[in-house]
């Protein structure tokens, strides 16, 4: 069996992949400035947690995501079927 992943630049379908997997827009704390959030991530449970994200609201980070041209690639599933919240950031003409 092989996983699954998709690409998109979809607001709504980023934030719903990320809420059903229960994660929170976040960017790397020290990075960025009051205008710019920075580095970008996806706070999931049992991730990298407070010490090295802030939370973020979605208009900030969808701000960025769209200012950086970037999409977000996302694995549905893994291969053995299980659920997945492997995700990165790629180069939107990738």
């Amino acid at each position: 069996m092989s996983s699954h992943s998709k690409t998109t630049t979809d607001h709504e379908e980023i934030r719903r992949w990320v809420e059903q997997h229960d994660g929170v827009p976040a960017k790397v704390k020290g990075t960025g400035s009051d205008e710019a959030p920075g580095i970008l991530r996806i706070d999931f449970p049992g991730g990298a947690g407070e010490e090295e994200l802030e939370h973020v609201g979605w208009d900030v980070w969808f701000e960025k995501f769209d200012k950086s041209h970037v999409a977000f690639l996302y694995q549905q599933e893994k291969a053995s079927g299980e659920d997945s919240t492997f995700f990165k950031l790629v180069r939107a003409d990738e």
